[in-house]
């Protein structure tokens, strides 16, 4: 394994950089959604806990609204039936 030297830190590529996590603002569509400010994940509307962007598989198009799972989404589904 190759050593650098002391006084040479490792560099990152953009790929590689932790990001600091925020709040994405999205605008739900029929089967995709767009980024309307960058962020990491969005809210859960019923529970409040964050979904990471690329695990978002539930929301709204009718209230622009995200939620964590199934259950979640059924929940606010019979909510406003």
């Amino acid at each position: 394994m190759e050593t650098q030297p002391d006084n040479i830190s490792p560099t990152m590529n953009r790929y590689e950089n932790p990001r600091i996590p925020s709040e994405a603002r999205v605008r739900y569509l029929d089967g995709d959604y767009q980024v309307e400010t960058p962020g990491t994940f969005v809210r859960c509307a019923v529970t409040g806990a964050a979904i990471p962007l690329d695990e978002l598989k539930y929301w709204s198009v009718e209230h622009q609204e995200a939620y964590v799972d199934a259950k979640a989404s059924m929940k606010r589904y019979l909510e406003n039936r």
